[in-house]
């Protein structure tokens, strides 16, 4: 579809022509809710065919269908550029995402060094000797002491 200047442009005639055409009803085209006009290129070859002018001399023959290419390459031209910016974009949010990553994990790291080294130092108490209140304790120590170092050997 064309708007009234690009089908000036194919046509050869003025945008002033081509929208007295389309007034006239000579031409059919869509008005869009902006107001513009959207004109079907068959109807431009229909009105306005290409080759001789009505007083005889011979003009040069519009090629309709390359004037459509050129018109959507450069629309596509136009929306390359869109997307490589959008593209751009999420390129830089994703390399902000992993920077904030690895800080997150550079932060982990060191947190968990942290409470490592204060259970190295935290003073484990011995179990009293005796009974069977005794045994209990020294299990639950032996069971304490085997837990810290199982978080010790698991640190990397």
């Amino acid at each position: 579809m064309y708007t009234i200047g690009q089908a000036a442009k194919a046509t050869g005639k003025s945008k002033s022509t081509i929208s007295a055409y389309i007034k006239k009803g000579a031409i059919s085209a869509q008005k869009n809710a902006n107001g513009s006009y959207s004109i079907d290129p068959t109807e431009l070859q229909r009105v306005f065919p290409p080759g001789m002018s009505k007083n005889g001399s011979s003009e040069p023959k519009t090629n309709y269908a390359e004037v459509s290419l050129v018109i959507q390459n450069s629309f596509l031209h136009d929306e390359i550029e869109r997307l490589h910016e959008q593209l751009t974009c999420k390129d830089r949010v994703i390399d902000d995402l992993r920077r904030r990553l690895a800080e997150a994990e550079e932060e982990r790291k060191l947190a968990r060094l942290i409470d490592c080294q204060q259970l190295q130092w935290e003073p484990v108490p011995s179990p009293p000797p005796g009974n069977s209140i005794s045994r209990l304790l020294r299990r639950v120590w032996m069971l304490l002491l085997r837990r810290r170092m199982s978080v010790l050997t698991n640190l990397d």
